[in-house]
């Protein structure tokens, strides 16, 4: 598919490369919508396997940006930015002022942060070359907390709605991912009781999970046919595809993962088969609402309070699917496209105005 048949098809406003080949710079930026306000999203740094994966990548991870701060009742629109190479690398000082003279370019209308393969320290030397950068060392920070916060939040809401009891002390959730997000979401998880499988590529993250918290740890592949309560996808995207539907056998999926679902039909087979499931952009806001925080200034305490009402938004969700007879999914779309309508309108109304 071309570049503008793939930007139409989700109706992305803008995608941008930048190339600087003698430090070893290959950056994309997608925005998708600025309805709401400037672009927000972070910065991928992954060893992608051709180009057309890196822009696909971009492109969806920007689209649920837009969605997941209209759900969150952010004044930000979506984008997002990834960096093909080697996130391992030690040579970031060049590379990351690189993209941030990319970011400059667009004078604003994108804001980046970290992500998957970036940290702080890389948005330190993003900040050298432009302003338009959040998640600064010495201020917001690392949002993991704050993710992990919101997800944990979220899957107490599912579990109301699916057992009646929001409690997970005494539930088994089988958690996909221990890094930074997965990690502070068994530290809440394990502090109410719950108990734990968890799985990651990296044995030494799941070693330090295994010991603090006390979970069972089984091999990557294994974690689908894990016979939990709860599934917790915190790795990357496309878990919740044919083969692993085949095979996963809980009552709730809610996770810290993007794009969880591998195709927009999965949602229906989740439903189908009375796994409920919470969609990953509404559940996952909190990493969102800690630099939208360090923009506006609001303490700590005010981004955790923040994520906290993604326990509500989700119940509100998953009252309208079962009203309307439709999926989580879609419930969650239809809520964030009508606030983007609406602010449409009330920006018409303002312009009409005018007296010229």
């Amino acid at each position: 598919m071309e570049i503008f048949d793939r930007m139409s098809l989700r109706e992305h406003e803008q995608v941008m490369f930048w190339s600087e080949p003698r430090i070893g710079y290959k950056g994309i930026i997608a925005i998708h919508n600025t309805t709401l306000g400037p672009a927000l999203g972070g910065t991928r740094f992954w060893n992608y396997g051709t180009d057309a994966e890196a822009i696909e990548d971009a492109l969806r991870l920007a689209r649920g940006m837009t969605y997941k701060s209209a759900l969150a009742g952010l004044n930000l629109g979506g984008g997002k930015s990834v960096i093909i190479g080697d996130s391992n690398t030690r040579n970031r000082e060049m590379i990351f002022r690189a993209h941030g003279r990319a970011v400059e370019s667009l004078a604003g209308r994108y804001i980046t942060a970290e992500d998957v393969g970036t940290s702080p320290a890389d948005m330190d030397f993003v900040h050298m070359e432009t302003d338009h950068v959040v998640g600064l060392m010495g201020k917001s920070g690392d949002p993991s907390p704050v993710t992990a916060y919101g997800v944990y939040q979220g899957m107490k809401a599912a579990a109301l709605q699916k057992y009646g009891d929001d409690s997970l002390g005494g539930k088994h959730v089988s958690v996909q991912g221990c890094g930074h997000v997965g990690y502070f979401l068994c530290q809440d998880l394990a502090e109410e009781g719950a108990r734990l499988t968890v799985t990651d590529i990296n044995q030494e993250k799941v070693d330090v999970v295994v010991k603090e918290f006390g979970a069972k740890a089984v091999d990557p592949d294994d974690i689908y046919s894990v016979d939990a309560d709860i599934f917790a996808p915190c790795a990357l995207g496309a878990i919740l595809n044919d083969d692993t539907l085949a095979v996963l056998n809980v009552d709730i999926v809610v996770g810290g993962a993007n794009n969880q679902l591998a195709e927009a039909r999965h949602a229906q087979e989740v439903e189908d088969k009375g796994i409920l499931y919470g969609p990953d952009y509404l559940v996952n806001a909190g990493g969102l609402i800690n630099v939208y925080a360090e923009i506006q200034g609001w303490p700590a305490e005010r981004s955790l309070r923040k994520a906290g009402e993604i326990y509500h938004t989700l119940l509100r969700i998953l009252e309208l699917a079962e009203a309307e007879g439709i999926t989580t999914a879609d419930a969650s779309d239809k809520v964030a496209e009508h606030r983007m309508e609406d602010v449409r309108y009330l920006r018409r109304t303002e312009l009409g105005s005018l007296d010229y």
